[in-house]
């Protein structure tokens, strides 16, 4: 992973913790009884506490084909009244749905929300 993609995905990480994204990664746990760091890779709710002990985070995100119709009037009407408190209410709805509109998907540094592997249900 390039610098550019590290900094992309913790933009984009930092965004939409207050929206409880889910990741997949290497947790990192120090085990205190002997003294060993002990990797697990899981899925867990990403919050601040535990951003910086995990290793290769991957968030799972809804790709943005994946909007239903009813999410498609939402966006388009968010969109379409494009001033600056429309574009603070868009950006947050898309958090808040976790929607990919940065491509990190294609750019492998996310998980496409599938109906199989939804941890958002």
């Amino acid at each position: 992973m390039t610098k550019e993609e590290k900094d992309l995905l913790l933009k984009d990480l930092c965004v939409r913790l207050p929206y409880g994204v889910i990741v997949r990664g290497i947790f990192i746990n120090h085990n205190k009884d002997k003294d060993k760091i002990l990797y697990e890779e899981r899925d867990k709710r990403l919050s601040y506490r535990y951003l910086n002990r995990y290793d290769s985070l991957k968030p799972y995100l809804r790709p943005m084909n994946s909007m239903t119709d009813v999410e498609k009037q939402i966006y388009e009407t968010l969109l379409g009244g494009f001033a600056t408190e429309h574009a603070v209410q868009l950006l947050d709805w898309l958090n808040r749905k976790m929607f990919d509109y940065r491509g990190l998907i294609e750019k492998g540094l996310a998980i496409a929300v599938t109906a199989d592997n939804n941890p958002y249900k």
